[in-house]
This record gives structure tokens, sequence and C-alpha cells, in this order.
């Protein structure tokens, strides 16, 4: 199962990334769990300068605006 973390404040583009990696995710029926990191402190520890961020597996693959949705492919298929 792979662990995504969806970075942000809780505005409307982070709460689209989320969806977004949601829908994806069951598209290609793949297994994910998606947790929310709203918490300044640790948003800045994971290294997100601007939100939304998203990061696969312990690894930050996207910050600020909204991801492409063939690059958010990718990082699930990885």
């Amino acid at each position: 199962m792979k662990s995504v973390k969806v970075y942000g404040s809780g505005c409307n583009r982070c709460e689209a990334t989320e969806t977004m990696v949601k829908e994806k995710a069951a598209k290609l029926g793949l297994a994910v769990n998606v947790e929310k990191v709203t918490d300044a402190k640790s948003i800045a520890m994971a290294g997100v300068m601007s939100t939304p961020g998203v990061s696969v597996d312990g690894t930050l693959v996207h910050a600020g605006g909204l991801t492409d949705a063939a690059k958010l492919e990718d990082w699930l298929n990885a």
C-alpha cells in the first residue's frame, strides 16, 4: 500500500489535490493511504514551501499549485 501525504492548510487547492489523489488511485486500482497534513510546523519540516504539497512513500514529489494528473499517475505507479 502506498502512503501519500497531502500538505496544506485546507484551502480549495489542497482539498482538490487530495481528491485528485484518491480518484487517480481508485482509477488505477491502487491501494493508498492518504493523510492530510495541516499543521504548519509539520508542513515546513517536510520541506514544503508552497502548498499544496504531495509526498509519496516519504518522498516529496510536488509543492505549490495543483499537480498535473499525468505526473500524479507516474508518482503513484512508481
